[in-house]
């Protein structure tokens, strides 16, 4: 029997654009949570967003987001789908045997590692994109300080015509390398991050689907996909915090020399909660944008294979 399959990538790929378009304002308001200054909480931010940019500030560097994350989330589900077949078949001697914890584990481990390849360069210019118009507001990151703001060199212009431009940008200033900034804090949120969204929605699957033989409802998948991203975004928050600065720093200066002198040096002068700035946001956004990814993916694998 051939494990892999061709279909678990372009399920994901649907999957990953419906999740992209439901969740992408949350996502620009956790990022400025998480990397900006100057907001009291989730609503206040939004609030703050909508003043100044209008509803188009909720959906800043959605283009990259909709052309990549899609190919990232087909990456994702399809190398964690074949993987497990792949595991099943070398334990037990079918791909289809029901995969046990240890099985899961190690697919989800896999390929949150294998995740950070493509997703890292991905997540870095969507926060630069979504982090631009911020940069401007010297008041809320104190970047001019006591200078007047043309010192900073910015005065309101936009620093990135685009996602192309960006990763021009990046690559003249920072090299390749730069593309690949925050990937070891990505590391520490995904290899987890994924063991507690793919074990949860398996175990929630089975626990709402007794009857392994038939298919599971539709509002099974919604619900057991929902809460599994918002399981994982919450407990994925810290690193995520870590991994947000560390990408939205250096966009004129550089405050942070990597992971550890970012955790400390957030610790120092935010205190302990910090690394907890996003968490609501993460659980709330977590939830439909996960119930959809898991939903159409579903959907989509049971319409290819029923042709």
């Amino acid at each position: 029997m051939n494990c892999f399959h061709i279909d678990d990538f372009i399920a994901g790929w649907i999957g990953g654009a419906s999740s992209v378009v439901v969740g992408h304002p949350l996502d620009t308001v956790k990022t400025r949570l998480q990397a900006g200054k100057g907001y009291k909480n989730t609503l206040h931010c939004v609030l703050m967003i909508y003043q100044k940019e209008s509803v188009s500030g909720f959906f800043k560097g959605l283009s990259f987001p909709l052309a990549s994350i899609t190919l990232y989330n087909s990456v994702v589900f399809g190398f964690f789908s074949n993987t497990q077949r792949i595991i099943n078949k070398l334990r037990y001697g079918d791909g289809r045997h029901p995969s046990g914890m240890l099985d899961l584990t190690l697919a989800s481990m896999m390929t949150g590692f294998v995740s950070v390849g493509l997703g890292a360069p991905v997540d870095l210019v969507k926060i630069r994109l979504q982090m631009q118009t911020q940069t401007l507001l010297a008041e809320n990151l104190h970047l001019a300080g006591n200078l007047p703001l043309r010192s900073v060199g910015i005065q309101g212009q936009t620093v990135y015509r685009g996602p192309i431009h960006c990763i021009g940008n990046i690559l003249q200033s920072e090299g390749l390398p730069g593309l690949y900034r925050g990937a070891g804090a990505m590391m520490l949120r995904d290899v987890p991050g994924y063991t507690l969204y793919f074990i949860p929605y398996t175990l929630l699957c089975d626990w709402l689907n007794p009857d392994r033989n038939s298919s599971p409802h539709p509002c099974s998948i919604w619900l057991a996909g929902g809460l599994a991203g918002s399981i994982s975004w919450v407990t994925a928050t810290p690193a995520d915090v870590v991994k947000s600065r560390l990408q939205a720093d250096a966009l004129h200066q550089r405050k942070y020399k990597g992971i550890l002198h970012c955790i400390v040096k957030s610790y120092k002068t935010e205190g302990i909660h910090v690394f907890f700035r996003g968490a609501t946001v993460n659980a709330v956004r977590g939830f439909p944008m996960s119930a959809t990814m898991f939903l159409g993916y579903e959907l989509s694998l049971k319409f290819f294979r029923s042709l």
